[in-house]
């Protein structure tokens, strides 16, 4: 059983699904993975015909504390800003820097994704006093706080901390303020210069209450806050967040001890990686992910995240045959799904993975399963060939018209095809293919590669191959009735065509060319 189902069949019941994300940056592809998983949870719930409702917040009480994004000048004024109080970059017409960088730029990849939380802004439920309960009880019983801290997480908090944060009177910082004797209405607090070595506080001291909005809960409260207060009964998190005696543990007993609810249910993920590293938000590091949207179309960048399980990491990168890579995947797991016969290994319930790719809900996997798509290095290499119709290509290679659906599939993979040209694709991805005389380099070639070539137009004469697949096929097939082996095979090939010794998949490069033209490059090379 997919493991989202696996979770919708434990549970009885309402649930509410949360996911939560601090804006402190441009926002990177990786955040999407418990968007797209908390998404398919939901879905699960739903089509178990477990009520269900999907919530999605915006951590922007959060402290400024990352300098990527702003101005030497704004630096000092802003870094330990809440997050909701910080301008937007210029230019932007967000109200601050977190509706900018989550509202305005993140929240756009969602609606293609077929993905519709109920959003909400932490700083308005501080503003609307919705939180003040939770201010109080941990403020009343600091001491288990204290306590939670020290006994799983080995973190030494002393009797006179209080876990609240103030936004100071004077400066306006949050991340750089110290709270103090809760007399039951207000604290005392400093906001001190040396508190942190990201911000710099401006030394005043006072007294406030911190309800309302003047003040937050450190995260770990917060956190477990957000469980009672919106009735979360499922939230997973990432990999560092659950670690042993980590945020997830140290929320979990605050939430059973200090605010007398049980946590929600988790789902631990791994990282997305780029290139093998981690990305971070705040940092401003890897691939953004209304960036990544432009190349991977919504059922791809969902099914890049739901092809694992959540537990395995994910190694991204979008350059050189990533993604070319990953449309391939979806593809045979789509020809599949439909009940086609593929080659390699399917993944367990591949069928599910499938359906929970497709964008929205109640959707017919069958018929989508069965769609014509065309191979996205295809696309790829008929972009770049001048005078080609493709969509009456592509009409040719169904064998039928395109119905509406495909004819959308194929205006996203183009779409997507030139954003990767533009920006991921490697050199030997780019063509132009000499079309006035057969290439010099043709001359180097030896008698076997000659005579590879000139079978090769042979068959092709008389196999009239269309397909990418086709080409593929018969290309490996005469390499290996000839001998003379897949890489000089290929290598004739890109010299008959190209010019040089390497190129993009010699199958589609052919495809994309007119059948004659091709079988008389071939004849042509073969006598050079």
């Amino acid at each position: 059983m997919y493991w989202a189902d696996e979770l919708a069949a434990s549970v009885s019941g309402p649930q509410v699904v949360n996911d939560s994300k601090s804006p402190s940056g441009t926002v990177h592809v990786g955040s999407l993975r418990g968007v797209v998983l908390h998404d398919a949870i939901h879905r699960a719930l739903l089509g178990a015909g477990v009520p269900s409702t999907f919530l999605y917040g915006v951590d922007d009480m959060d402290a400024m504390d990352s300098q990527a994004k702003l101005t030497p000048d704004a630096i000092d004024k802003y870094m330990g800003a809440p997050l909701s109080r910080v301008p937007a970059p210029e230019g932007s017409t967000a109200a601050n820097y977190a509706r900018h960088f989550v509202g305005e730029i993140f929240f756009r990849t969602f609606e293609p994704l077929g993905i519709k939380p109920e959003f909400y802004w932490v700083s308005e439920l501080y503003a609307a006093g919705k939180l003040d309960s939770y201010v109080k009880l941990a403020l009343d019983r600091a001491d288990r706080v204290r306590d939670i801290y020290m006994r799983v997480s080995h973190v030494d908090r002393p009797e006179i901390w209080l876990p609240i944060q103030v936004i100071c009177e004077q400066c306006g910082k949050i991340g750089t303020t110290y709270a103090t004797d809760w007399d039951g209405a207000t604290v005392a607090y400093q906001c001190k210069p040396d508190m942190v070595s990201w911000a710099r506080g401006c030394g005043h001291e006072g007294r406030v209450a911190p309800m309302g909005g003047q003040a937050k809960l450190p995260w770990n409260l917060e956190w477990a806050a957000k469980w009672g207060l919106l009735g979360v009964t499922v939230e997973g998190c990432g990999k560092d967040l659950a670690t042993a005696g980590g945020s997830r543990d140290r929320s979990d007993a605050i939430s059973r001890e200090v605010f007398e609810v049980e946590p929600p249910r988790n789902v631990t993920y791994e990282f997305l990686n780029i290139g093998g590293k981690k990305m971070s938000t705040s940092k401003g590091q890897g691939a953004a992910a209304h960036t990544i949207a432009e190349v991977l179309p919504p059922e791809q960048l969902r099914f890049l995240f739901l092809r694992p399980r959540p537990n395995q990491v994910i190694d991204f990168d979008p350059e050189g045959d990533t993604i070319p890579r990953l449309f391939d995947e979806f593809d045979r797991i789509a020809a599949a799904t439909a009940g086609r016969e593929v080659k390699g290994e399917l993944p367990a319930d591949h069928e599910r993975v499938f359906a929970y790719s497709l964008v929205g809900s109640g959707r017919d996997v069958a018929a989508a399963a069965a769609a014509f798509r065309p191979a996205f290095a295809h696309l790829a290499l008929l972009l770049q060939i001048p005078g080609v119709d493709i969509a009456d290509r592509m009409q040719a290679e169904k064998g039928a018209p395109l119905t509406e659906f495909e004819a959308a599939v194929l205006a996203e993979r183009i779409a997507a095809a030139r954003a990767w040209l533009e920006s991921y694709a490697p050199d030997r991805a780019r063509l132009a293919v000499r079309r006035d005389a057969v290439p010099e380099e043709v001359t180097a070639l030896d008698e076997a590669q000659h005579s590879y070539l000139a079978a090769l137009a042979e068959a092709a004469a008389d196999e009239k191959p269309v397909s990418g697949d086709a080409w593929q096929t018969l290309i490996f097939r005469l390499a290996t009735e000839t001998e003379l082996g897949a890489g000089r095979a290929f290598g004739a090939l890109y010299a008959a065509f190209l010019g040089r010794s390497n190129g993009p998949r010699a199958g589609w490069l052919l495809a994309s060319l007119e059948p004659d033209f091709v079988v008389e490059r071939l004849r042509a090379a073969a006598r050079a």
